[in-house]
């Protein structure tokens, strides 16, 4: 009698459970079977003795020997990874399960892991973005995100997060222990979500802060401030719109501008003829731009409360200043200005899109909406998953940061309690005076 066709298929799928099985327990099974192997071998050729001695001083000398101990800690680690991916991907609805993404490549970080994949045909990562709760859940972890490559849509960077790296009450900002800075080199502005510093490098570069009041907006600026005002071969220009939120850095400042427009279109005008004066000087010089070895100084622009500058009662005024704007951060990158803007909304009812698609660095903090998140990083980044309205409001200084990486970056901000910004006010005072 021939067997039941059900009895083969069951049959079939057992097969494959073992042979699935040997293969995500691989690492394991190998590194279980050296000392094994060992051991039989030992005891057929030389007796029981040498069978339990080598294999013991084998594993001994492994725990023991620290490099190799690490190593092979590393390699228990990242097998362990793959397995639980491997199996909650299996368990995956529809099309993953199938076409399982492949894992190329595992990096243990502070809080977790970073995890290199590759798609299959058929597959996308709106497909694993979709999944990422149910893959956190079955991994047991807090958090899985995943960030395609800007480069090749097929791989994709899968964050695990197994403890929150913005639990911390607040991160002491790196700039207090610093004496002198020089703005030429990357400034700490805070911890990323695998526990690492993230910096920001400012020279040919603008930035545009934006963020719901409380997000943590002003922090975030002072950190920039800071790291500018203590270098003292930088010149400050400040525009504060509320007076008291710069007001600190005012004795290192060579101008400061409260909510008077007129003023601060005057200033403008002033510092687009040192633009101006800046490029003939680089002319004669024979570069096309300002760089550390020119000597030059840095002119740093600061403008806290945009809106008041660029949407004021005076229409006539707030273009004036708009156009003024829009031409030092499109030409100034170069002839080292660098313009620092922070605003609650930079929507373009309030900030002309000719001017803010000009600013090529761009921080969410906090926003209460995808469309206000996607006004300050840009278009089309909350529909890939990158949304300041989805960050916890309980957690101050926590945002999407637009840098180098071509990538927003989740960020915690170093904090600078009122103190703390005392103190290094008074420390790039000092050093402005020569003490």
């Amino acid at each position: 009698m021939n067997p039941p066709t059900n009895s083969r298929s069951m049959t079939d799928e057992m097969l494959d459970e073992l042979l699935r099985q040997l293969a995500v327990w691989r690492v394991e099974l190998v590194l279980f079977a050296l000392p094994t192997g060992l051991g039989v071998w030992l005891y057929v050729r030389f007796g029981l003795f040498f069978a339990v001695a080598a294999p013991l001083a084998l594993v001994a000398t492994a725990l023991c020997v620290g490099p190799l101990r690490r190593f092979l800690g590393r390699l228990l680690h990242r097998a362990r990874v793959r397995r639980h991916l491997e199996t909650a991907f299996h368990a995956l609805p529809g099309v993953l399960s199938e076409k399982r993404p492949r894992i190329h490549k595992i990096t243990r970080t502070t809080f977790g892991d970073r995890v290199e994949l590759g798609l299959w045909r058929g597959t996308s990562i709106d497909d694993l973005a979709k999944a990422e709760a149910v893959l956190a859940a079955s991994l047991g972890v807090r958090q899985v995100r995943c960030v395609a490559n800007a480069a090749k849509r097929n791989l994709v960077t899968l964050t695990i997060t197994r403890a929150d790296p913005f639990a911390i009450a607040s991160l002491r900002c790196p700039l207090l222990d610093v004496k002198r800075n020089s703005l030429w080199d990357p400034i700490p502005v805070g911890v990323n979500e695998e526990g690492g510093i993230v910096t920001l490098s400012l020279p040919e570069r603008n930035v545009l802060l934006g963020g719901e009041p409380g997000a943590g907006k002003s922090v975030a600026l002072s950190l920039l401030v800071a790291a500018a005002a203590l270098d003292p071969e930088v010149d400050l220009w400040l525009f504060d719109g509320k007076v008291v939120e710069l007001s600190a850095w005012s004795a290192s400042a060579r101008v400061f501008v409260g909510h008077d427009v007129q003023l601060a279109i005057t200033v403008l005008e002033e510092l687009t003829a040192e633009m101006d004066d800046r490029y003939d000087e680089l002319l004669r010089r024979g570069v096309r731009k300002v760089t550390r070895a020119e000597g030059l100084r840095l002119h740093v622009v600061v403008i806290d409360e945009l809106a008041l500058y660029v949407a004021g009662i005076d229409k006539k005024s707030a273009q004036r200043f708009a156009e003024l704007l829009r031409d030092l951060v499109a030409r100034g990158r170069a002839a080292g200005i660098i313009v620092l803007a922070a605003t609650q909304k930079p929507s373009t009812d309030i900030v002309p899109s000719t001017l803010r698609d000009l600013f090529g660095f761009r921080w969410a903090l906090r926003c209460a909406t995808r469309d206000a998140s996607d006004t300050v990083l840009g278009a089309g980044w909350a529909s890939e998953g990158f949304s300041a309205s989805n960050l916890n409001s309980a957690r101050r200084g926590v945002g999407l940061l637009l840098h180098e990486g071509g990538v927003p970056v989740q960020l915690r901000t170093f904090h600078l309690t009122d103190d703390d910004v005392r103190v290094l006010a008074e420390r790039a005072r000092q050093l402005r005076l020569g003490k």
